[in-house]
């Protein structure tokens, strides 16, 4: 149904953006967004035009967070399931 992306923790008191080596994880708590999902089988999709818009939304918040293109989306092991992207750039 929902996607969560975490997209920080709250340590002691301080948000960062990476996981401490020695961390107490009773201090640890992650904060979330949390993104529409899909239920398709995208084991038989050849382009990324026949994307679930939810999957299309969720490449591009990723995209935009890590500020670097998404250029390929694998949908199951097999070298025919990766789909190289045409469409989607980082903004």
């Amino acid at each position: 149904d929902t996607i969560k992306v975490c997209t920080h923790y709250d340590y002691r008191g301080s948000k960062i953006d990476y996981l401490p080596y020695n961390v107490n994880t009773d201090e640890l708590k992650p904060t979330y967004v949390s993104l529409e999902g899909w239920k398709v089988d995208l084991t038989q999709v050849k382009n990324e035009e026949d994307f679930p818009s939810q999957l299309m939304d969720y490449v591009r918040y990723l995209e935009t967070e890590l500020q670097t293109p998404i250029t390929i989306v694998s949908v199951g092991p097999d070298r025919t399931q990766t789909i190289m992207m045409q469409g989607v750039t980082a903004q």
